[in-house]
């Protein structure tokens, strides 16, 4: 039996504690999942930085494109010196050109910056108009992994190209398919990709308990939360595959 590791995105303290009672291998920490993910506050990579299992901190200072400017890059390199300052294992993170393709300048920087750090390439890659070069400058840049849906909205749905992006890896860089990944689809992706790790929210609809909230845009009405049981019956799956 392989087994297969397991990353859990959260953005709170409640989605932390679920992921790892539900024996999550290893947490991509956030803030505001709901638009893909920003940066966690210093507080929440604090409280991550007291758990025995890796913790990567999302970069990513604002909502939108991956399209940096010098004052989002000094914002990213202050935010980089927060995780390392928590204690935490890694970051995730990610910039584009205007045209999709990776921004290999600003790329080089936050690694740079981001020394003696875990290094995953978020899903900018999914934008690039060149998958096989796009993992080239990945390879040549350091990163561990690439997460990605193979530029689809989600990864059941981009599994032929996430195929071709695995052998394009040739095993010189971990690709980890995300976006959608759940128990209802994780046995057709495993059957397609040759991959040694998953990416998932394992959440659920929570339903806002209290209306006023939602009137006064608080909350949204479909909110998910990351849920134990999601995640314990995932990881089970994932360690009993083939």
């Amino acid at each position: 039996m392989t087994n297969i590791l397991l990353e859990v995105c959260v953005d709170d303290a409640a989605g932390l504690r679920a992921a790892v009672y539900g024996g999550a291998d290893r947490i991509e920490l956030c803030s505001a999942l709901s638009v893909g993910g920003l940066t966690p506050s210093p507080g929440l990579m604090a409280l991550a930085g007291k758990l025995d299992i890796p913790v990567y901190a999302m970069i990513r200072p604002r909502p939108g494109d991956f399209v940096f400017d010098a004052d989002d890059m000094d914002v990213m390199r202050v935010e980089i010196n927060a995780v390392r300052s928590a204690g935490l294992a890694g970051v995730v993170l990610g910039a584009s050109s205007p045209d999709g393709s990776l921004d290999t300048e600003a790329l080089r920087v936050l690694v740079d910056h981001a020394w003696g750090l875990g290094l995953t390439l978020h899903r900018a890659f999914d934008l690039v108009p060149d998958f096989a070069d796009a993992v080239e400058i990945a390879v040549d840049l350091g990163f561990e992994r690439i997460l990605t849906s193979g530029g689809a909205k989600s990864a059941p749905d981009g599994v032929d190209a996430l195929a071709a992006i695995v052998a394009d890896a040739r095993g010189r860089i971990s690709i980890l398919p995300g976006s959608g990944v759940t128990l209802k689809t994780v046995d057709a992706l495993l059957s397609r990709l040759s991959v040694t790790e998953v990416h998932s929210s394992c959440s659920k609809e929570k339903p806002a308990h209290d209306a006023r909230l939602v009137s006064l845009g608080f909350v949204s009405p479909g909110a998910r939360q990351t849920d134990e049981q999601v995640v314990r019956a995932l990881k089970a799956r994932l360690t009993a595959a083939p």
